[in-house]
């Protein structure tokens, strides 16, 4: 499931990457909807409050009975991209991809970081992309292989709690057993992989993984 959000857009990164996932549904989140109108992007799903929805553009879909369309109160709890995701949930995938989730809103972004969170401990793989990073969150063990990472570096860290014996492998700076809190994070920052697979271990906690590229 493809997830396109309101935040910054590359649209030639967002319709390579639709192109390369083709078959895989996707939500149109809000102003994600006007980048989809834009690129003659049909989405499957529209979701959102709309506040931030430039008139006109909704109502060229309303009339396309193979479009579902979800209306959200403004007055909410839950956040447009967290309710595109529970739609997500609703419909049994078991990827998600946030494409539009980064930009000048560093709040929108932390909240979108945390559905990886929530993701993970559903049992379901989400990815927050863009033109320059991949971020996923981990509770169990990972083997990541070096002609598929998205960039040149990885970086991890602890999120909510610590994360105990934390041991790289196959990395240019190894680790082992290593004790990661937010105050002692430096030594997992901007690592990069050296060998053709390279694995994270941890006994316990969540650990957000950042592959990123200049």
């Amino acid at each position: 499931m493809i997830l396109i959000s309101g935040g910054r857009i590359d649209p030639d990164f967002v319709l390579d990457f639709i192109k390369r996932h083709e078959g895989d549904q996707i939500a149109a989140i809000d102003r994600g909807l006007k980048f989809c109108s834009e690129q003659g992007i049909r989405p499957n799903y529209i979701v959102g409050d709309f506040d931030s929805l430039p008139g006109g553009i909704l109502e060229r879909y309303e009339s396309d009975a193979d479009i579902s369309i979800r209306r959200l109160k403004p007055e909410k709890d839950d956040s447009d991209t967290e309710a595109a995701f529970h739609l997500s949930l609703d419909l049994g995938v078991d990827t998600i991809y946030l494409l539009g989730a980064t930009g000048t809103r560093i709040d929108h972004m932390i909240a979108n970081i945390q559905l990886l969170v929530l993701a993970v401990l559903k049992g379901i793989r989400m990815y927050l992309i863009d033109p320059n990073n991949l971020i996923t969150a981990l509770i169990r063990p990972a083997i990541l292989k070096r002609e598929e990472q998205y960039g040149n570096y990885v970086s991890f860290f602890p999120w909510g709690d610590e994360v105990t014996d934390l041991t790289l492998t196959g990395f240019k700076y190894p680790l082992t057993r290593y004790h990661l809190t937010h105050v002692s994070c430096g030594l997992s920052l901007s690592n990069e992989i050296a060998e053709d697979n390279a694995s994270v271990e941890f006994q316990s906690g969540i650990l957000l993984m950042i592959q990123s590229k200049d």
